[in-house]
């Protein structure tokens, strides 16, 4: 059978190296040529973003960093920048930093040194995504493309086990829905797996030993191949159902994507041979189930969504808002009584 696709690779400069985070920010703010550099970190990333940007010279700090990045908040930072007369964005924390980033990107075309302490992966697309009156809206935008992501494993050490785990399976959940996502191709398809296949080694190796580097490096790579196949794919079923469950009822993003994961995949698996000879390869398991099975039993993943805060009464409500949104491409027909059953499962945590 012939091959035919069409693939866009986005393009943006990618560092990778422990303890080298500082070093390599210096570096590409001089090639950058940025004399005004506006750094975005939570208040929890302060400490860390300060040791990053020690060889650089900051004209603002910008603190007001909140999960599923509200249109008020981005607003606030839009303002911030402006008046600083910023020519240069950098990022330092997890998805909620660089999608407030990214918010600012949209409208004023600064580039952005994104610069992750987490496996969210945002970094690495041109998506973004703003939270008004309760939903969540996303968009591509080559704009909000970082120009260089500068990845340290350093950076991750103190991140909790348990917030490494949820993080590294949001970006499996990257690579898993770019099999059967809008654009998903043989190099998505490519990519995807060895992203899983290097999340599957990161993440175990993380919950044994906290403190050690591989688990980590691994998890970063495969955190970058995960974001990259997304970007290029496109949103499949997994992530319009996440977005629904975290911008209307305020899950956390990574935890959500955990608990939804297991689902999605026997879900659409069901009809989609080739996509489960991929994930079930890149897991070193008979099936894609029983790895994601092993796995989750090994790092202790989050498995229901009750914990987490969703209830049987929002069901309902999640499942007409989500159904809109599933994609043509998706394998596997659904409507509302599977996407009810399939929220349901989450939400008690039942094995798929």
């Amino acid at each position: 059978m012939s091959l035919t696709f069409e693939h866009v690779t986005l393009g943006q400069r990618v560092l990778f190296g422990t303890s080298a985070a500082a070093a390599n920010l210096a570096a590409e703010v001089a090639r950058l040529g940025a004399g005004r550099v506006m750094v975005i970190a939570s208040d929890f990333g302060t400490k860390m973003a300060r040791t990053v940007a020690a060889d650089i010279e900051v004209a603002l700090w910008h603190h007001d960093v909140v999960m599923h990045v509200p249109i008020e908040t981005a607003e606030k930072a839009r303002t911030a920048a402006a008046e600083a007369g910023i020519d240069l964005l950098v990022c330092v924390g997890g998805g909620s930093t660089t999608g407030l980033a990214k918010a600012i990107a949209m409208t004023s075309r600064l580039p952005i040194i994104a610069v992750p302490t987490t496996y969210a992966g945002s970094e690495a697309t041109n998506v973004w995504g703003l939270t008004e009156a309760l939903r969540k809206t996303t968009g591509v935008d080559d704009a909000v493309l970082p120009v260089t992501i500068i990845y340290d494993a350093a950076l991750t050490l103190s991140l909790p086990v348990a917030m490494s785990v949820a993080s590294g399976l949001n970006g499996m959940a990257h690579c898993i829905d770019s099999m059967w996502a809008p654009r998903a191709d043989p190099i998505n398809a490519a990519l995807g797996a060895e992203g899983i296949r290097a999340l599957s080694h990161g993440l175990p190796l993380i919950t044994e030993n906290p403190s050690g580097a591989e688990g980590r490096e691994q998890a970063l790579y495969g955190a970058y191949l995960a974001a990259a196949s997304f970007a290029s794919a496109g949103a499949g079923l997994h992530h319009k159902i996440c977005h629904v469950l975290g911008g209307t009822f305020n899950l956390p993003h990574a935890q959500t994507h955990a608990v939804m994961l297991p689902h999605v995949t026997a879900f659409n698996t069901a009809a989609a041979p080739e996509a489960e000879r991929r994930i079930a390869s890149a897991l070193g398991s008979a099936t894609s189930l029983t790895g994601l099975a092993t796995l989750y039993k090994t790092i202790d993943a989050p498995r229901n969504l009750r914990d987490l805060g969703f209830s049987e009464d929002h069901i309902a409500e999640a499942a007409q808002l989500i159904l809109p949104q599933v994609p043509a491409s998706n394998p596997r027909r659904l409507g509302m009584p599977e996407l009810e059953r399939l929220l349901h499962d989450a939400l008690k945590g039942s094995t798929p």
